[in-house]
């Protein structure tokens, strides 16, 4: 099993891979052909469902851990918090937005480089401290936790939902299986 690291690494490598197209790609100001707005529309949902699913597995398990093992945990976990709260309103309203939207492409603009800033300051900042206390045996049962919450994770952002431990533990269940049946009834997440 990958250790937390490793999990959080690959998630990290997803989204900026996911961030890179969509910058790269035009949007309907540059006039993109409704194929590519189709696609620029799909990429961003999936970008929506995985990062949903990162923060609340984060919120669950890692940011806790933060907080209790670093001495200055407490303040890089809310400046993450806080970048990631920041994340969710931008994430929900961009999910309700057809590419075509002039707004979609503004939203990006301001999610990419939020986005990007915020994955340096994870790695840059949190991780080098936190591999310093954690033994190889805790940082393979906090990856655990994460790979596990994540497969159970909500695919939405909910931005109203404390980023409380608790409040994820006993709550995510519940917003988690709502948000796959409103996938399931609308396709939300299906390539086509």
């Amino acid at each position: 099993m990958p250790d937390a690291f490793e999990v959080l690494a690959e998630d990290h490598a997803e989204v900026k891979q996911m961030l890179n197209e969509l910058e790269s790609t035009p949007g309907h100001s540059a006039g993109a052909t409704e194929a590519v707005l189709a696609a620029r529309k799909r990429l961003a949902q999936r970008l929506v469902m995985e990062s949903s699913r990162h923060e609340a597995a984060e919120e669950q398990y890692f940011w806790p851990t933060v907080r209790d093992r670093l001495g200055c945990g407490n303040q890089l976990a809310d400046e993450a918090i806080g970048q990631e709260g920041q994340a969710k309103d931008v994430l929900t309203k961009l999910d309700k937005l057809d590419a075509a939207d002039p707004e979609f492409d503004k939203l990006l603009g301001e999610l990419i480089p939020a986005g990007r800033q915020h994955i340096e300051f994870e790695e840059s900042r949190v991780w080098p401290g936190l591999r310093q206390v954690l033994t190889e045996a805790q940082a393979s049962e906090l990856g655990e936790q994460l790979q596990k919450a994540k497969e159970q994770g909500p695919t939405r952002p909910h931005p109203h939902t404390p980023a409380n431990p608790t409040v994820q533990k006993a709550a995510g269940p519940v917003v988690a299986a709502a948000d796959r049946l409103r996938d399931a009834a609308t396709g939300r997440g299906r390539s086509s």
